[in-house]
């Protein structure tokens, strides 16, 4: 029900109560009023009347006849015994039969007080009436008058109160419906109001008279304002928290009591391949794995769970989840592959490089401890010197390199570009190998494109070609070829060394740029290598801004293809 037809039911409800009230107060107030006025004038009548009754008892019952007539009252006269010994309505004949008034109330309060008043049903004359009785003459003198008289004016009275009420009701429902009207009118446009601004609509408030609904409007427009500035600082905060969250390179996701995803930063998107736009899936059915779902059916009952390491689809990630008061969770997830994956690369390395030291330390502390204990002859103390020599300069050779390739994945070090002449640096690069070649039959062979213009570091080119050089000097059987050609390409200049060596095995291509990576260990070490030569050649030709790959048959050999770009940027030389 509307407020406004509450309002006019309360009015109408109200006029009614109203109306009737005043009915039957007015009844009750004029029915006593006229009552008393009657009364007293009815007991100045009677004493008048008292004073006019003749003292002789036999004329007592014509003048009670001709006074009543003259007051148009019922007369009636009784002696002091509550004998009847006149009544204006009875003839004398009539008065014998008459009972005894001795015991009727307003003769015995009159005989008692002086007067007496009652209002009772006669059943002389059948009919109530009101009786007033003063002491007079040798007795007492009534005077009596239907009371039909009073009653017909109090009708008249309750009949102009009725209509007035009436009158009074309709007008009070005009007015309570126009009332309720111009209350309820701001209160349904500020109900609207309400709707607009739960609905982000613009807000328009309504213009009123009545101070109680204009206050209630102004507190309604200070709480939208205060609503409207607590929302732009939790937006704001929500912002802040989200970029914060979505600049994390932890991934982050909140779950509600069900698993079910409420937010997620980017990270996780990103780790777990899922798009901007994706759903996420249940918790429970994201982390599928054993030990990953432990994590989530723990969380979700409330127990925290603090820097457990799992391996979810090939990575490895640390989680930390934690209960929310909700009865949610929020779960972040570290990706540390890439550090378990530098941890066992250091690992290896520190394996690596002891094992390829252990080696020469082995030989050189080997035959210095012979030279020290044994003295042998000079022949074979030269030997032995010998070969503490060249383990000396195979470990040179491994700290060099290692000095190197640190310094090139450090970054400190820059190519000094400039135009150089390849062919001269490749034959430079294979002088050291000459001789062994011609020895065993390899030949070697040096082509160079008259319009290929290396730019380059000179000294970084030929520490590349004598890597490779050295690697296909070592790999090619007696009686092979190896070839080095310089020719211009659309995005520079190419260099190309390749060799009829024993080749590279097709398993072993996309790890030969490693560290310590061999495709046949036994037989590089025999022969010297150190296994860093390919991964320093990859660091010097990507510092110029190059690429390097290899393609190679088993027993056909290998080729490797190095693309230098025209002109990169110059940079001086870091030591």
């Amino acid at each position: 029900m509307t407020f406004g037809a509450r309002l006019l039911i309360a009015m109408v409800t109200i006029l009614v109560v109203t109306v009737l009230g005043t009915m039957v107060a007015a009844d009750r107030w004029l029915r006593s009023s006229i009552e008393g006025s009657l009364a007293d004038e009815m007991q100045r009548e009677a004493r008048l009347f008292g004073i006019a009754l003749p003292d002789d008892a036999a004329q007592l019952a014509p003048a009670t006849r001709r006074l009543s007539t003259i007051g148009n009252r019922r007369l009636t006269v009784v002696d002091s015994t509550g004998r009847v010994v006149g009544d204006s309505e009875f003839d004398d004949a009539s008065l014998a039969l008459l009972d005894n008034h001795l015991t009727r109330p307003e003769i015995a309060e009159a005989l008692a007080t002086g007067t007496g008043v009652a209002k009772r049903y006669s059943e002389s004359t059948n009919r109530v009436e009101l009786k007033v009785a003063v002491r007079a003459w040798p007795g007492v003198v009534r005077v009596s008058a239907p009371i039909d008289q009073v009653d017909a004016v109090v009708s008249d009275a309750q009949r102009s109160v009725f209509v007035a009420g009436l009158a009074a009701l309709a007008l009070g429902i005009v007015l309570a419906w126009f009332g309720g009207q111009e209350v309820a009118r701001p209160l349904r446009q500020l109900a609207a109001t309400a709707r607009s601004l739960t609905a982000g609509q613009p807000l328009s408030y309504p213009a009123t008279a009545i101070p109680e609904v204009r206050q209630l409007v102004r507190a309604f427009r200070a709480m939208q304002e205060e609503l409207a500035s607590r929302m732009d600082e939790l937006l704001h905060g929500r912002e802040e928290t989200s970029a914060l969250l979505d600049s994390m390179l932890e991934s982050v996701v909140a779950v509600n009591q069900a698993g079910e995803v409420v937010f997620c930063n980017t990270a996780l998107r990103r780790m777990l391949n899922f798009g901007d736009a994706d759903p996420i899936p249940n918790l429970r059915e994201l982390f599928r794995q054993t030990e990953a779902r432990q994590v989530v059916d723990a969380v979700l009952q409330g127990d925290a769970v603090l820097g457990r390491e799992l391996t979810l689809d090939g990575r490895v990630v640390l989680v930390t989840a934690r209960p929310l008061p909700d009865r949610g969770a929020v779960v972040c997830l570290h990706d540390i592959t890439s550090l378990r994956r530098l941890e066992a690369v250091r690992r290896d390395f520190v394996a690596n490089v002891s094992h390829e030291l252990r080696t020469p330390i082995t030989s050189i502390a080997g035959y210095a401890d012979i030279l020290a204990n044994d003295a042998p002859d000079p022949k074979t103390a030269t030997q032995f010197l010998e070969v503490i020599r060249t383990n000396a300069a195979r470990m040179q050779r491994l700290v060099d390199d290692l000095l190197d390739l640190a310094r090139l994945e450090s970054g400190t070090w820059h190519p000094d570009v400039q135009r150089i002449d390849a062919g001269d640096v490749a034959r430079a690069a294979w002088g050291p190998y000459a001789e062994r070649a011609e020895t065993v039959g390899t030949t070697f062979a040096i082509e160079v494109d008259e319009n290929a213009h290396l730019h380059a570091d000179a000294e970084a080119l030929r520490q590349i070609l004598t890597n490779l050089l050295d690697n296909a000097s070592r790999h090619t059987p007696p009686g092979g070829h190896i070839h080095v050609q310089v020719a211009a390409v659309d995005t520079g200049t190419s260099v190309i060394v390749s060799d009829t060596g024993s080749g590279i095995p097709a398993e072993h291509l996309p790890r030969i740029f490693e560290r310590f990576y061999r495709a046949d260990p036994s037989r590089s070490r025999s022969q010297g290598g150190t296994g860093l030569g390919l991964s320093i050649v990859k660091h010097l030709v990507e510092s110029h801004g190059g690429h390097i790959d290899i393609t190679s048959a088993v027993g056909r050999g290998t080729t490797v293809r190095i693309t230098f770009p025209t002109l990169p940027p110059r940079r001086p030389a870091l030591d």
